[in-house]
């Protein structure tokens, strides 16, 4: 959900105290529409933004759907001045938000293609994921403050994973928390003090000590900036708990996310889906 609040605090920054700018007379329509191929994000934000305004939203493409250049995003009709109070803010909150979408989009297919080409060659003898036999391309919690939803949304809009929301959706064991505690200690503290319905994910970065962390009760192994060999070690090494899932993260890029998928992981975590994520060329056209 997108609270007025948050409109409200995008058109201050943006409006400052005396818009002399947009004190345009009489009725307009306008259109965003991409520059580049992408796949599309954010539009619930520029909806609501428009709606705000008082500005009707008369035709929207769905969340994820792919576009090409010239391609319409959005029509809205209302008052001239609102119109163009809403055009910048449509512009950066659906670029930046299908930046994200189409980066995730493209390392979900770079995933799953090097993930069919492993099964392939291997006739199908690998680790057993689950439900899907398809590597899942999540996110992280490295996002912009405040822009965590729609940056969220659009990973999904991408066709991968939101991981944690916030704090509150999974423990997460560090090796800070390792530091202190010891990997075993970490783990029994954790676990003494969450919910039935929480998970507790260990950070591990050596492979040895994948194994060790689901017999002390993990039940999500993070395997952080090992490389894909050394994953694929681990993946081996946890061969006998076949109910622990194993989660790759640190370093990965689109560019080297099949290396990643074919080692057998059943999840890969990627920062730079949201914190590097080029924004989308868009521009508004009014009047059309």
């Amino acid at each position: 959900m997108i609270a007025d609040s948050d409109v409200e605090r995008w058109l201050r920054e943006d409006l400052g105290h005396h818009d002399v700018t947009n004190q345009v007379p009489g009725e307009t329509t306008g259109r965003l529409v991409a520059r580049e191929p992408g796949v599309v994000a954010g539009l619930d934000a520029a909806s609501r933004v428009f709606d705000y305004l008082g500005v009707d939203v008369v035709d929207s493409l769905e969340a994820g759907a792919s576009v090409e250049a010239d391609e319409t995003l959005l029509r809205v009709d209302g008052p001239a001045r609102d119109v163009l109070r809403g055009e910048r803010l449509a512009v950066n909150l659906v670029g930046h938000a299908s930046g994200v979408a189409t980066k995730t989009r493209a390392a979900v297919e770079a995933a799953r293609a090097a993930n069919r080409d492993a099964d392939s060659e291997t006739n199908g003898d690998r680790r057993v994921r689950g439900p899907s036999d398809e590597v899942r391309i999540a996110a992280t919690r490295k996002t912009t403050p405040g822009l965590r939803g729609l940056e969220k949304r659009a990973v999904v809009a991408g066709g991968g994973d939101t991981h944690r929301l916030d704090l509150s959706h999974m423990v997460m064991v560090k090796d800070n928390h390792v530091a202190e505690m010891g990997l075993e200690g970490a783990i029994s503290h954790f676990r003494e003090r969450i919910s039935f319905a929480t998970k507790i994910e260990v950070e591990v970065e050596d492979v040895e000590d994948a194994p060790r962390a689901a017999e002390a009760g993990a039940d999500v192994i993070l395997l952080d900036n090992m490389t894909p060999e050394e994953t694929r070690a681990a993946v081996e090494a946890m061969a006998p708990h076949e109910g622990v899932l194993l989660e790759a993260s640190g370093g990965i890029t689109v560019e080297n996310v099949g290396s990643y998928a074919a080692t057998g992981v059943d999840v890969i975590s990627m920062g730079s889906l949201t914190h590097s994520a080029p924004s989308l060329d868009l521009s508004f056209r009014t009047g059309e």
